[in-house]
This record gives structure tokens, sequence and C-alpha cells, in this order.
């Protein structure tokens, strides 16, 4: 295996160009196969949990979903906070900012950055419930790129951007995953749902984090520096399949529920103070 990966290692550079040595033995970022496998994985578990869960009754899994939403809210909110302090104290520059400025504040983000990567391996969880609850109608495409695409690129991205430009998506993304995972959690809660006041604010997030992430990945081109500019386009063609993805997903949902509620089919026309149509999109637009 080690030749295999000592090979493979060189022809990812050869068309890459060298690594950034500054993650050299983190864990998981040494070699693409790891990564790669547990992507693997994540897709065999999609394609095998709901035939094995097609006889069985759906679990309810509330415990776990407190403590797995309850984690994800805290790591979310210390990538958030600590991304944002580090980028405001090493006076990273808005419009572009290169890999190498300030080594403590390209390091202390660096450090970040990787457990922003290591979530989205841990965010493989959101399908595995959803197949355990049986509510596959939320494994949409959309969800299913979303989650298999992500680690892989940010394999990528820690081994050869894991500073500067970029640190904006990830720490915009941390931010709505505050809210949507202290959402869930609570939510599992039965008693608490009319508290959760910030419900209707998570989908108007998801969309406005798309559309602010691609103004800032655009600056990099108007106001260039030494960031690569190939990871530019690469930011730039990514984020256009996400919005054109989501944006299709968001306007079919509203139509169905929309058709839904006219032909009058809908049980009772709210869900816990919230109307009807804002429930299931926003219980169907969970992507991130």
């Amino acid at each position: 295996m080690e030749p295999f990966n000592h090979r493979l290692n060189i022809y990812i550079e050869s068309w890459m160009g060298p690594r950034d040595q500054r993650v050299k033995g983190w864990l998981l970022l040494d070699t693409y196969p790891p990564t790669l496998a547990l992507s693997l994985a994540y897709l065999l578990i999609l394609w095998l949990g709901p035939k094995f869960m097609r006889d069985r009754k759906p679990l309810s899994c509330r415990p776990l979903l407190v403590a797995y939403n309850l984690v994800l809210t805290v790591l979310s909110f210390y990538m958030f906070y600590e991304l944002v302090a580090a980028v405001r104290s090493g006076g990273y520059n808005f419009y572009c900012q290169d890999t190498h400025s300030d080594d403590e504040t390209d390091n202390k983000i660096i450090h970040v950055l990787w457990w922003y990567y290591f979530s989205k391996l841990i965010e493989f969880m959101d399908t595995f419930f959803f197949i355990l609850r049986k509510n596959n109608h939320q494994i949409t495409f959309l969800h299913i790129y979303h989650h298999a695409s992500m680690p892989n690129i940010w394999w990528f991205v820690m081994n050869w951007v894991p500073c500067g430009h970029s640190y904006f998506g990830a720490a915009l993304n941390s931010l709505i995953h505050v809210l949507m995972y202290s959402y869930y959690g609570l939510s599992a809660v039965p008693a608490l749902r009319p508290y959760l006041w910030w419900k209707k604010y998570i989908t108007q997030g998801q969309l406005i984090q798309f559309f602010m992430t691609m103004t800032q990945t655009l600056c990099a081109l108007a106001w260039p520096c030494n960031f690569p500019r190939g990871w530019v386009w690469f930011q730039i063609g990514y984020l256009v399949t996400l919005i054109i993805l989501f944006t299709n997903f968001y306007i079919q949902t509203y139509k169905k529920q929309k058709v839904s509620l006219e032909n009058g089919s809908s049980t009772n026309g709210h869900a816990n103070g919230v109307s009807h149509v804002e429930h299931s999109l926003h219980k169907k637009l969970r992507v991130d």
C-alpha cells in the first residue's frame, strides 16, 4: 500500500504542483486514499442502508440526535469564532489573501480549517440518521452531491491552499451550521419546538451564504494576489453548481407544496406554529 500511495502522491503533485508542507504528517492529509475510501464507504452505506431498513421500523435516535447536533453546533461555533478572530488579528485582506503572510495567523487558520475538513466526514452522519429514521425523502441528489464532494474537495484544499483566501467560505458555512445544527438538536425535543424562532432564517441563510462566498471569491479575480488563480476558478465552478442545484430544488419544492395546499391535501396547514409550506421547505432543504 505504501508504494501505491507514494506513486499516487507523485502523480497528484506532478499535476497540481508541490504541496503545502505545513500540513505534512497531519491526520488523513498525507495521502488521498483514506478520504476517498471514506467517501466511497459513505456512498455504499447510502445504497445499502435503505435496503436494510426497508422491512424494519424507523428508529427514533432522539438521544443520539441531540448529542450529535450539540457536538456539531459547538464545533461550528468554535470554527467560526476562531477563523474570524484570526483573520481580524492577522489583518487578512477580504478581497484577496495569499497563503503565506503572517506565520502565526496562517498557522491558526490552518489548524481550524483542518477541523473544518474533518467535520465534513463527521457530517456523513446526517445521511445515516435519515436512513435509520427512514426519512429517505430527505436524501436528495443535492444532499448526496454536497456531502460526498466536500471532504474530497477539502482534502485538496488542505494540501495546497490551507489558509489565505480559503477561510471565508468555511467561516460563513460554520456560522450557518451553528444555526442549523442548534435548531435540529433542540427540535429533537418536542417540548422545545414552539420556541425555536430562528427556523425560518436557516434556508435564507443557506442561500445568502452561497452568494456571499461567490462575491468574495470573485474579488480575488478583480483584485488578484498570490493566491493560486486555478483554485479561485475551481471554487467559482463548484459554487455555481450548488447555486443551480439549490435554487432548482427550492423552486421545485415550493411549487409542489403550493399545489398541495391549493388542492387542500394538507392535513392542518401548520406544523409547530409554522405554515406547512415553510415547514416542508425547511425540512427538505437541509443540504449542508
